[in-house]
């Protein structure tokens, strides 16, 4: 069962050839084997009673495609009754009385929520470590970083400790640890997956929530329990069709490497994307190099802007309360910070950026069908740095500089799925970001799974995982 895909056991347990006891077992039994390495999930429920919530489920009328299958949400999701954290320590003991919409929904869905998994705090930077829990680890090399800030989601996918995963992404926080972990994550276009009706609902259009997991297939699946119409929120979105059955032949498909050399990339990542792109090619794909279609110090001032002015409105609380504010890490008081120095003029001409990317990009996907970038521009670091400082010998000028690669899609709310491409010189994983036009969610998918098809590359487990398995 560890093995199988989250479609195969759903398929299973509906048809009773399992049960949802059997697969609490078989979860358990890898927490117990993997999470002391890797530290992804936290928060842990009692496994007894885990295991009686599920042989309560046994002889039930299965109510969802995810009736019985062990969850672990991400620590930046409300769950009633457990503990959430947001990975700060100012929440340390914070048990919300209601769930968040995204974890309602899978709970209507028919998932068993067992845990939490690992984030840094409040979710900002990709290296998922706090003070209240400490650091999640690569699965295929312990002394190395899983991304994040979903970082504990796609190490748990890794190892096999869950068959599906929640993400969110900001700034590259479902597709950097997907491509850490080798296996697959999607921001949605913005607004198809809707957000909680708290705090401002308007102009907060940079994060979304998505799906992560080991196939394609599967990530198509979770996106629709997750997606849907909030009442209470704006810019509602609806689920277009999935049709992943589709090949890559005469498909366009437009390669921006390291966009003119403006985002520095570690040796090795530019060759396994374009070596990725060449079996695409072998596919019937049709791949044109691109020179950057739009300045990148501009998006970066646009991206700078709107995040501190978000940060700062919605977190300022901790940087004005002195006890909040000891506990809380200097790369979050610096965004709060940068946001107050703002001033209106500033907020609109960024937005006036954003919005002439938003008519550009537009314009490139009536040539092209997707464009590629690589998931991430260094290769997972040491687990014990707090973020890369330098790329190549460039220093990175902010603590999420290192990062900026995923800024065009972030940006604009384009739909952007990180694919597995292999694996490095040193044994590491990397992957590259398939962009599409707005909306065409459904198109990305397919050009996944057809990748998916050809490759697997979450089939290559990490050793400890195949063992675990195998036994």
């Amino acid at each position: 069962m560890l093995s199988w895909s989250a479609t195969e056991l759903s398929a299973a347990i509906h048809a009773r050839k399992v049960s949802p006891s059997e697969v609490m077992a078989a979860h358990l039994a890898q927490v117990d084997a993997w999470n002391g390495a890797v530290n992804a999930l936290v928060s842990c429920r009692d496994p007894e009673a885990l295991m009686m919530q599920a042989r309560a489920l046994d002889d039930v009328t299965p109510k969802g495609w995810l009736h019985g299958i062990p969850f672990a949400v991400k620590d930046l999701v409300a769950t009633r009754g457990l503990r959430t954290t947001y990975g700060s320590p100012v929440y340390r003991d914070h048990v919300p009385i209601t769930d968040d919409l995204l974890a309602a929904r899978l709970r209507g869905a028919g998932a068993i929520i067992t845990a939490k998994t690992n984030v840094p705090e409040w979710g900002q930077g990709s290296h998922s470590f706090n003070p209240i829990f400490g650091v999640t680890r690569n699965p295929y090399d312990q002394s190395r970083s899983a991304g994040g800030s979903s970082g504990g989601a796609a190490a748990a996918l890794a190892t096999r400790m869950v068959w599906v995963a929640d993400g969110s992404d900001m700034m590259g926080s479902l597709r950097n640890p997907a491509a850490f972990c080798n296996v697959y994550g999607l921001r949605p276009t913005w607004g198809l997956v809707p957000q909680d009706a708290e705090g401002d609902t308007f102009l907060s259009t940079l994060s979304t929530e998505g799906p992560m997991a080991r196939t394609v297939e599967d990530l198509a699946r979770l996106l629709a329990v997750l997606a849907g119409e909030n009442p209470e929120t704006p810019f509602p979105r609806a689920l277009p069709a999935l049709p992943l059955d589709r090949d890559l032949k005469g498909l366009r498909i437009g390669w921006l490497a390291d966009w003119g050399g403006a985002y520095p990339m570690e040796p090795g990542i530019l060759d396994l994307c374009a070596t990725a792109l060449g079996q695409m090619q072998g596919m019937g794909a049709v791949v044109e190099d691109l020179p950057p279609p739009f300045p990148a110090d501009e998006l970066w001032q646009s991206w700078t802007t709107l995040r501190a002015m978000l940060n700062a409105g919605a977190k300022r609380g901790l940087a004005e309360d002195p006890a909040a504010r000891a506990q809380t890490k200097p790369e979050t008081l610096w965004e709060i910070e940068q946001g107050l120095t703002l001033t209106a003029e500033g907020v609109y001409q960024a937005s006036v950026i954003r919005s002439r990317w938003f008519a550009h990009a537009a314009r490139l996907f009536q040539t092209y069908d997707a464009v590629v970038l690589p998931s991430a521009q260094v290769w997972p670091f040491p687990a014990e740095w707090r973020w890369p400082e330098t790329i190549n010998g460039r220093q990175m000028d902010t603590y999420h500089r290192w990062m900026e690669v995923v800024i065009p899609a972030s940006l604009i709310g384009l739909p952007a799925l990180s694919v597995p491409v292999g694996f490095g010189a040193a044994g590491l994983p990397m992957g590259m970001q398939i962009i599409g036009r707005s909306g065409d969610d459904g198109g990305v998918l397919a050009i996944g799974q057809a990748w998916h098809r050809a490759t697997d590359w979450p089939g290559q487990q990490p050793p400890l995982a195949a063992a675990a398995v195998s036994r």
